[in-house]
């Protein structure tokens, strides 16, 4: 893009990011299991379909396919000395497929693990492996770091301020919010928004969590205490049913579309889908927004 992303960010306008990774590379045939994030190395056109189908749906914002790839994460399936390889690679790919059209982020996802004194995670430990992550990613040429799916405010912490102490882009967070908008550590919209936005965040807010029904309360609390913040709604498509043996979500593209144009309302300025959905809600939600704008 042309115009660097904190412009961008500033100008109000809406940002329309993507949806579902890990739920479109299983559809792929990502064996079960397997880290998605080896195949940032083993079968890089898979990755690049992936953006690519985001970016023609309307995507203006991609994520890096590194959610789980800090070496703590990645050392579950015995591939933590790769952490830096499968991070640098992924931004590549999704920078290759953005090009100068849209904007590229690095996904940092959470360790999996608990944060002491609940486990055994130290903030000291989180710290150095998210800074190895975001490294190997502004390596890649990303515009942003975004920190998601995040539940314990410290293990947040310590991604953004990782983050921020390796570069200076924009960095995003947004934490998993529950249907009474708190993550399951308990986290509230107000603590999340007072104690991370001073770190230096240039977006805040939530993505997964439990359906749609609980981001209004999040925009809203958000909001009352950070009145000028870019405000995040990237929710999965509703919640999951088992149908066959498969979890299936259950709201679908257009109900979705026309409920975001509501958060939106509520000041979302950065848009998208989490899991359970496809390039199809983007496309549905890009052209309800453009219609909007006529």
């Amino acid at each position: 893009m042309e115009t660097s992303l904190t412009a961008y960010l500033s100008s109000g306008k809406t940002l329309i990011a993507d949806g579902a990774t890990g739920t479109m590379l299983m559809a792929a045939g990502l064996p079960p299991g397997t880290p998605p994030e080896v195949w940032n190395i083993e079968q890089p056109d898979q990755i690049i379909s992936l953006h690519t189908a985001y970016l023609k749906a309307g995507s203006q914002i991609i994520l890096t396919n590194t959610f789980g790839g800090s070496r703590i994460k990645l050392a579950k399936a015995g591939l933590a000395d790769q952490s830096r390889q499968f991070n640098l690679a992924a931004a590549q790919i999704a920078r290759q497929a953005a090009g100068k059209n849209a904007y590229v982020a690095g996904d940092i996802g959470p360790t999996g693990e608990l944060m002491a004194p609940m486990g055994a995670l130290t903030y000291e430990a989180a710290l150095d492996a998210f800074s190895e992550q975001a490294a190997a990613l502004a390596e890649g040429e990303v515009d942003a770091i975004w920190v998601e799916t995040m539940s314990d405010l410290d293990e947040a912490r310590a991604a953004v301020r990782a983050a921020r102490a390796v570069s200076s882009l924009p960095i995003f967070c947004s934490l998993s919010f529950g249907r009474r908008a708190r993550t399951i550590m308990g986290v509230t919209p107000v603590q999340a928004a007072l104690e991370l936005w001073p770190l230096g965040l240039s977006a805040i807010g939530a993505n997964c969590g439990e359906g749609l029904g609980m981001i209004p309360d999040v925009l809203t609390q958000m909001r009352a205490v950070l009145p000028q913040a870019v405000l995040i709604a990237k929710p999965n498509a509703g919640l999951p049913k088992m149908v066959e043996g498969a979890a299936v979500y259950d709201v679908e593209a257009p109900e979705f579309a026309e409920t975001m144009l509501g958060f939106i309302d509520l000041g979302a300025q950065v848009v998208g889908s989490c899991c359970g959905s496809s390039p199809a809600y983007i496309s549905e939600l890009a052209q309800r927004i453009a219609l909007t704008l006529r």
